[in-house]
């Protein structure tokens, strides 16, 4: 059995159990800010000032699973793609970190990884001092993952703080600002632009899958250094208002962010969709491919 068929099937277990557990209430309210709810904002959002211990026995250079919201939150997306994550790295045999808690953005604790990924964050969720340590690891060569709704929220937020807010967060490390996404979950089509890349490896041409389809204000095509890796075919699904000029509309691409390495994912809304074993490819290869990079020059 392939590695991947094999995460697959453990992903499954561990999301029927998660996403049951939640259904019976096993969270209780206010564990995640919704009040139990399943998902919608945050309530009295709050940022960290206590970073988290660390275990012991983590090796340096693995993977931190940053997951904090204070802005829109969907709690069955989180509990699957932080457990997809989870048993990924841990089938692969990487070192990893799940957390929530935004004061693990330390110069000292940040040292412990080689890639970070952004799981479906939102609003703006460090402080000043958590942010200037974040920023100075990425551009010094740490590698970054950003998953769906770590693509920003819109200006405004619904009067939430919004990561629209953090200039260099959305001009320089994602390089695109989320505006707008389709009326809810529709099937639809991806076109992969560039099979040969790694973090495409094993995926097809076109992709066939439902999704929350994201619009950004501007095509990160046209922006130097970025590459495109796979587009939205606007012809195979209802964009509504998430549409992007003359039909450039990127979901997966790579850049660098000072000396860092960095993909954009705009896949992942709903929890089922962390079961897909074309999804698992593309989460794996995308970590594969953040490690890798991480420490080689960035062009």
């Amino acid at each position: 059995m392939s590695d991947t068929l094999a995460v697959m099937r453990t992903l499954v277990l561990v999301m029927v159990t998660a996403v049951a557990a939640f259904g019976q209430g096993a969270r209780g309210p206010g564990r995640n800010g919704l009040g139990g709810s399943a998902a919608g904002f945050v309530q009295n959002p709050t940022l960290d000032k206590e970073a988290p211990q660390l275990p012991a026995d983590l090796k340096p250079g693995g993977i931190l699973i940053f997951s904090k919201t204070v802005g829109y939150r969907d709690e069955p997306g989180i509990q699957a793609s932080v457990a997809a994550l989870s048993v990924i790295a841990k089938m692969k045999g990487w070192p990893y970190f799940a957390t929530e808690n935004g004061a693990v953005m330390n110069a000292e604790q940040l040292s412990k990884f080689k890639l970070v990924i952004g799981n479906n964050t939102s609003g703006d969720n460090l402080n000043d001092d958590q942010k200037a340590a974040f920023r100075a690891w990425v551009e010094k060569g740490g590698s970054f993952l950003g998953i769906h709704g770590a693509g920003g929220d819109p200006v405004g937020n619904h009067g939430h703080t919004s990561l629209a807010d953090w200039k260099w967060y959305i001009e320089s490390l994602i390089g695109a600002q989320f505006t707008v996404h389709s009326a809810g979950v529709m099937p639809g089509d991806i076109k992969v632009e560039d099979t040969k890349h790694p973090i495409m490896k094993g995926l097809p041409a076109t992709w066939h899958r439902s999704e929350e389809w994201y619009a950004f204000t501007e095509s990160p095509r046209k922006k130097p250094g970025y590459h495109i890796l796979a587009s939205a075919d606007e012809k195979s699904y209802t964009p509504g208002p998430a549409t992007m000029p003359g039909g450039d509309h990127p979901l997966v691409w790579t850049h660098c962010a000072g000396s860092g390495h960095v993909v954009y994912s705009a896949l992942g809304h709903a929890g089922f969709m962390y079961s897909e074993p074309l999804m698992i490819q593309l989460l794996e290869n995308a970590m594969a491919w953040g490690l890798a990079e991480n420490g080689k020059a960035c062009k």
